[in-house]
């Protein structure tokens, strides 16, 4: 281990602007949860605007908004991700409303406000559930604190959430029936052309180097993750596991690698055609998956402690956004509450980032309302099918840039509150602009004054693990004839703590009042790391795969799925 003094860190970070706007490559499945979105909100609002009752639209938005989440999830996992995204947001609309129905004081339901948005925050980073994250399960919790409510209604508006769950749900499964194994084919094709990209990369061991290296060994984890996430171990996933196996011997030996060959195979699993098939790898990697597969998960309370400094300033930030726009006079507070949640990320360089997007965003956003508004007021069809266009066009955006989807989504919300009736644009338009201003700065201003200073010492917990992992697997190394299962487990339990470290290191990075980072330390320790997960990967291919076979992976049959 190198004991050079660790590189002095700047107090103060200087917050970017280049690039901050910059619009990126869509999705590969950007139309997916756009489709979904529209599938799941247009049945409800269709159905209500046929009984006459749009004022309710509010409420099944809550059940159906929940189609967004898990997208990226196999559909095992998904199933059981979106019920936890429905009981969450069930779970908060309740509060809500019952608050609602019990008091009027604006002070009060901001303050339950914040409280929801900060623990909503935690539950979705912790769980990891992906984007849209906490921002749609505030924004429903939060509008619903001043939907005038007496506690009488409250069973019946809760009822029609829950219907509407029940119909995201079904709808987020639906692809299920087309694509069986879609998301992990995304995932593996995915690790494929990260690989492909590090091996066709050049030698040389500098800052963009070590970024390809460090990318493609996330996208292998993300893709052994999808893999590992149900116990099914279909045919096709076994093609999927060996596909990915390949992906890691390319990023072991790039030299020997052949990108374009791993190209053709992630072109392979975009379509819908058979899992390109590799040779049968050995028993012990089959072993490995296995054992992973009957590890116990690791608890959610673990995964909360490391989120506090994030959780207490989404209360803080919420709060106090919630408390200046009642200053200010401003009718829906909630907007500003909603601003300030949105903007929390890893660190306060990224939440600075996403604060710049969110005001262009919803600025453009309130010129946009003002222009389609004359026609959304023309009849109350229009109105729902403005939210529909809005709705898929804030999804179908927001994968480019944030401020893009901004654009979408903020129209969206405006016209939602005249589901109930009609109100003087002018006046809505004011309103968001006041509290976009305002939820962005406090938000902001909270960032910076509640610090994380335990960042540096997670990057030290960090470093630990995976030295404990790289000894792990190299005492294993040193065996003649490691358990099976075992080499491959631990160099899983390697990968993952070395990309746990990258994700630790840039987190730590763009964060304030720190103490010097160990870049030497880092710096040896995912050098090492990576060293040990080629020896493994090399031991592996050795005892697996034919000479004639170990540059190609083998044969290209297909397995359907």
């Amino acid at each position: 281990m190198s004991s050079a003094t660790p590189a002095p860190t700047r107090r103060v970070r200087r917050l970017p602007l280049a690039g901050v706007l910059r619009l990126g490559r869509p999705s590969d499945i950007w139309f997916k949860p756009a489709l979904s979105s529209v599938a799941s909100v247009a049945p409800p609002n269709l159905t209500l605007l046929a009984l006459g009752r749009l004022d309710l639209a509010m409420y099944t938005m809550a059940g159906s908004l929940c189609a967004l989440y898990a997208h990226n999830k196999p559909y095992a996992a998904r199933a059981r991700a979106l019920v936890w995204v429905v009981l969450g947001m069930i779970g908060g609309l309740a509060v809500a409303l019952v608050t609602a129905s019990l008091t009027t004081n604006a002070v009060v339901l901001v303050t339950v406000g914040a409280a929801l948005a900060a623990v909503q925050k935690g539950l979705c980073d912790a769980t990891r559930i992906g984007p849209p994250g906490n921002v749609v399960l505030t924004f429903i919790s939060s509008a619903s604190l001043f939907a005038p409510q007496t506690l009488g209604q409250v069973p019946g508006h809760l009822a029609l959430a829950v219907v509407a769950g029940v119909w995201a749900w079904l709808v987020g499964m639906a692809p299920a029936l087309v694509r069986p194994h879609g998301p992990e084919r995304r995932a593996t094709a995915h690790a494929l052309n990260a690989a492909a990209t590090y091996a066709a990369a050049p030698g040389t061991e500098d800052t963009a180097h070590a970024r390809a290296r460090a990318a493609a060994a996330a996208a292998i984890h993300a893709a052994w993750q999808s893999l590992l996430a149900t116990g099914a171990r279909t045919a096709p996933r076994i093609a999927l596991e060996r596909l990915v196996v390949r992906a890691e011997v390319a990023l072991a030996a790039p030299a020997d690698a052949d990108p374009e060959r791993l190209r053709a195979w992630a072109r392979d699993l975009r379509g819908r055609g058979p899992v390109p098939r590799t040779d049968d790898p050995a028993v012990a990697e089959l072993l490995g998956v296995d054992a992973e597969l009957a590890a116990p998960a690791r608890p959610l309370w673990s995964r909360l402690g490391p989120l506090t400094p994030l959780v207490l300033r989404t209360a803080i930030g919420c709060a106090l956004a919630g408390y200046v726009s009642l200053a200010l006079g401003v009718g829906r507070p909630y907007w500003a509450l909603v601003t300030a949640a949105s903007l929390y990320q890893a660190n306060i360089t990224l939440t600075w980032g996403r604060g710049v997007q969110r005001v262009v965003g919803n600025l453009a956003g309130v010129l946009v309302f003002a222009a389609v508004v004359p026609f959304a007021h023309a009849h109350p069809a229009a109105l729902v099918l403005c939210c529909l266009a809005f709705n898929f066009g804030a999804e179908a955006l927001i994968g480019r840039n944030y401020w893009l989807g901004s654009v979408c989504v903020t129209p969206m919300a405006l016209l939602i509150t005249e589901f109930a009736r009609a109100q003087q644009p002018g006046e809505l338009i004011t309103e968001r602009i006041v509290d976009t201003l305002v939820g962005a700065l406090v938000g902001l201003a909270a960032a910076a004054v509640v610090t994380n200073r335990r960042a540096t010492d997670r990057i030290e917990e960090a470093l630990t693990a995976v030295e404990q992992a790289r000894e792990r697997a190299a005492r294993l190394l040193a065996e003649p004839a490691p358990a099976p299962g075992t080499l491959e487990s631990a160099h899983r339990a390697l990968a993952a703590a070395l990309v746990e470290l990258r994700a630790t290191v840039d987190a730590a990075s763009g964060e304030w009042w720190q103490r010097a980072l160990p870049q030497e330390r880092v710096v040896f320790a995912e050098r090492s790391g990576h060293r040990t997960l080629a020896a493994t990967v090399r031991r592996r291919e050795s005892h697996s795969w034919p000479a004639a076979d170990r540059r190609t992976g083998g044969k290209t049959e297909g397995v359907r799925g």
